[in-house]
């Protein structure tokens, strides 16, 4: 299928339910191109390709009807494959069940074929695990994907599948997707479910959707895994009506907020704020009032409470596997960061805590009040241009060394986990040494179907598809 990479995820399902290829052609396809991909991307960690296999033969329907597709090898449990979170402490046991994600995966009729490439634990913006190795950015080979679903962005970049699975707990969709050219929403809290294994893994944090090369693949998987379980501790606003369908819709005059300065104060990177220059002359263009302008947020309390609760998980995740496996952690069983961060969740006291989480939500009352007056705030998603890889030290264990120039690098996205807001990056512009440089569009609490009509009058006005495919498969 020599044409296959220029189709979006609707565009093969189309194909297959015309009958002009079949869903066992596709999933050959895919396999075909990530084996071929596999030695320059290392962005696939475990290979179900027989299960695969046997799902194209069987009936297929859905909006996706017999598309390949990825599951990130954090949350999104598959029967049959195991989930690492790229750590050896986790042994590899196949699951025994899918989670309800994967089950509308399914019945929108993706076809999966196995599990991508994170960091340990998820922790970081970039993919780079002692375990798997790193993932290799299509764009620049040597060059981080972002993370931490950089294997899910890579094989999308490359054109191996049209979408794959990605979760976002601090950017972890938009930051590989800004890093790797693609379209990374993240919905807003409890827009998805995490049911049965776990409630609020993250306290709220964190989300579950895709990153793709198109909106309307976004718009249409986010219709077909949205919405809660009873029991479910978060509940979003239920859509108006289909996203998909909506997208149609051009968003009528918007008052756009961009950021010129990181939120304490310091300059953008040359390319990002030419990113964010680029972003506001289109937008200017298509009709939209465009001003400077940031919500107030309290950086020295917010910092600090995001790292409580995230060590604080961490360490309760860490413990969690211990209690079911049997097993003692130990330093010699984690990277130095991942140490580092466990051993200060497990100092984090209750009060502690429930003062980080004072200030998530006044950040979040903030944020409400800052989209009183503005609909959309345009950010940079990263500090600066993808990174080379081996540009941060994971074997640092003092929490505060090891992660204080990850909070530089991506200096925006994670307040949209700490509000629940949804946000997305769309893929706009590229720098001088050709690698995209994203920004990302924060919407108010459940208003996702606003950033996907305006990411998709983006995609009609600036066209990003052929810039998709880096290298030939």
């Amino acid at each position: 299928m020599k044409d296959y990479a220029t189709h979006d995820g609707l565009g093969l399902a189309n194909l297959v339910r015309n009958k002009e290829v079949s869903a066992s052609e596709l999933a050959e396809e895919a396999i075909r191109r990530a084996e071929r991909a596999q030695p320059k991307l290392n962005a696939v960690v475990f290979r179900d390709y027989d299960a695969a296999r046997t799902a194209a033969k069987a009936p297929i329907a859905g909006p996706f009807m017999g598309v390949p597709f990825f599951l990130k090898d954090i949350f999104g449990l598959a029967k049959g494959m195991p989930t690492r979170q790229a750590s050896g402490f986790i042994p590899p046991v196949p699951a025994d069940h899918d989670s309800e994600l994967t089950q509308r995966f399914r019945k929108a009729g993706l076809v999966l074929l196995g599990k991508t490439n994170v960091p340990e634990f998820g922790l970081v913006a970039t993919t780079e695990s002692k375990l798997y190795g790193p993932a290799h950015n299509p764009w620049k080979l040597d060059h981080s994907t972002g993370g931490s679903s950089g294997g899910s962005a890579a094989l999308v970049a490359a054109g191996v599948v049209p979408l794959a699975h990605a979760n976002d707990g601090g950017g972890s969709i938009r930051i590989p997707a800004a890093a790797c050219g693609l379209v990374g929403l993240k919905p807003t809290r409890g827009r998805t479910s995490f049911a049965p294994d776990f409630g609020d893994p993250l306290d709220g944090l964190a989300g579950d959707l895709v990153v793709s090369r198109s909106v309307r693949d976004t718009a249409a998987v986010l219709d077909a895994v949205q919405g809660n379980v009873p029991g479910d501790p978060y509940w979003a606003p239920p859509p108006s009506a289909s996203y998909l369908n909506a997208i149609e819709r051009p968003p009528a005059a918007l008052r756009i907020a961009i950021a010129t300065t990181t939120l304490d104060g310091q300059p953008l990177h040359p390319d990002c704020a030419a990113a964010v220059r680029n972003a506001a002359k289109l937008l200017e263009g298509l009709g939209h009032h465009v001003a400077e302008a940031a919500p107030k947020l309290d950086q020295a309390n917010l910092v600090p409470g995001f790292m409580a609760y995230w060590c604080a998980h961490l360490a309760l995740g860490i413990e969690a596997i211990a209690q079911m496996t049997g097993q003692s952690p130990s330093r010699d069983r984690f990277e130095g960061m991942t140490w580092g961060l466990y051993q200060a969740g497990k100092a984090v006291s209750a009060v502690q805590y429930l003062m980080a989480k004072s200030a998530l939500q006044m950040a979040s009352r903030e944020a409400a009040a800052f989209h009183q007056t503005y609909d959309v705030w345009l950010t940079p998603v990263l500090g600066r241009p993808p990174v080379p890889l081996g540009s941060f030290n994971f074997e640092e264990t003092d929490p505060v060394k090891a992660f204080a120039p990850m909070v530089d690098y991506v200096p925006f996205t994670a307040m949209q986990n700490a509000t629940g807001q949804p946000a997305i990056n769309v893929p706009l512009y590229w720098n001088a040494d050709g690698l995209p440089i994203g920004t990302q569009f924060v919407g108010r609490y459940g208003e996702e179907e606003l950033l996907l009509r305006l990411a998709r009058q983006l995609e009609q006005a600036q066209p990003w598809a052929q810039r998709y495919r880096a290298i030939e498969l």
